[in-house]
């Protein structure tokens, strides 16, 4: 499954896609859109990849975005593919939508420079 990040005009949220990335790079995702000020994010993944999505979610709602964001719906399929054989294969897929329920937090154009040391005596 393709590693991208989507949104269109006419789509008020944006979709992250689940693939063999490593989970906290979707996490980064998500939060990014999530403060960017999106609408809801779609966390969608298919076959072995589900429990991956289901990881992403709970990590942006627990450990980074605690108490801001809303999950749901969830929405489970199961979509008929044909496979390098050329049969037919079922393929379970999943839809997390997340919604932040607290105001984006400002965004600074600059973050101040740390203090400068203390000056070495001659």
């Amino acid at each position: 499954m393709a590693d991208r990040t989507t949104g269109g005009p006419s789509l008020p949220g944006a979709t992250v896609f689940i693939g063999t990335k490593p989970v906290m790079t979707y996490v980064f995702q998500v939060v990014a859109q999530l403060n960017s000020g999106a609408g809801p994010v779609v966390v969608k993944a298919r076959g072995n990849a589900i429990g991956k999505a289901v990881d992403v979610a709970e990590v942006v709602r627990h450990r980074f975005l605690e108490g801001q964001v809303d999950v749901g719906p969830v929405t489970i399929n199961t979509e008929r593919l044909v496979n390098r054989d050329g049969r037919e294969a079922n393929v379970s897929s999943i839809s997390i939508s997340l919604t932040r329920t607290t105001p984006v937090p400002p965004r600074t154009e600059s973050t101040p420079a740390p203090p400068a040391p203390p000056a070495r005596p001659s």
